[in-house]
């Protein structure tokens, strides 16, 4: 009997290709190869992307409200940089148009204050601080002179009689007047230059709160004074 593997009538299309393969040595692996592949260099963008997230472990961004409490509100600084002296003075503009914070009415034009001659010049100025309180006061706006004048003396006039020492007077600014402004110069002549100087211990202009230049704080006697101290002293 004919061995089936030894009979030229098989036919093994691949017994030679397999013979072949095992005769023919395999490639051996180069040591250190794999790693390498594995350890191959990245892109410069993933390089510096690596880099970014290794340097910000643990830091945590700051919440916008909190920042704004620090710099006292407001918009954060262009690039983080401190606040200057020209950011501190755009703040104080800012809270002077929106609120009249800072506004100081006896460092301006308008502001006016006199004592009489017996009276120390630091009257005018506790008069303005606020340190008399107020015990009356009469708004002067939509009158013309003639009857702003009568007004002015039956209010003085009532006020000494009910023994009233610290009054206001509301005469405006007169920024719709052509000039100057009529009533404000009229209630300064009538305080200083009618026999109401005797009666008069001080007057300035008022704080913001209370009409600021377009109001004036009037400190009254209990008794007329002399003559001679009824003068005047104005800047």
């Amino acid at each position: 009997m004919t061995n089936d593997s030894d009979s030229p009538l098989k036919h093994s299309p691949f017994g030679e290709l397999r013979r072949h393969l095992k005769d023919r040595a395999l490639p051996r692996a180069i040591p250190g190869r794999e790693s390498e592949k594995k350890s191959a260099p990245v892109g410069e963008a993933d390089g510096d992307a690596g880099a970014f997230r290794d340097a910000m472990q643990g830091v945590r961004p700051i919440a916008a409200d909190k920042y704004e409490r620090k710099c006292g509100g407001g918009s954060r600084p262009a690039g983080g940089a401190p606040a200057g002296p020209e950011a501190d003075v755009t703040a104080s503009l800012e809270n002077l148009i929106r609120s009249g914070e800072g506004f100081v009415v006896s460092r301006t034009p308008e502001y006016m204050e006199g004592t009489a001659a017996d009276v120390p010049p630091e009257f005018a100025e506790r008069l303005h601080r606020g340190d008399f309180s107020l015990q009356a006061h009469i708004d002067l706006h939509g009158m013309g002179v003639a009857e702003a004048r009568e007004a002015v003396e039956a209010f003085l006039t009532g006020a000494i009689m009910s023994g009233k020492r610290a009054v206001l007077i509301v005469h405006g600014r007169g920024l719709s007047s052509p000039g100057e402004p009529v009533l404000k110069h009229k209630v300064r002549e009538w305080l200083t230059r009618t026999s109401w100087r005797k009666w008069v211990i001080a007057f300035a202009s008022a704080q913001s709160y209370d009409g600021g230049a377009g109001a004036t704080y009037v400190l009254l006697r209990s008794r007329p004074a002399p003559k001679k101290s009824a003068d005047k002293r104005s800047p």
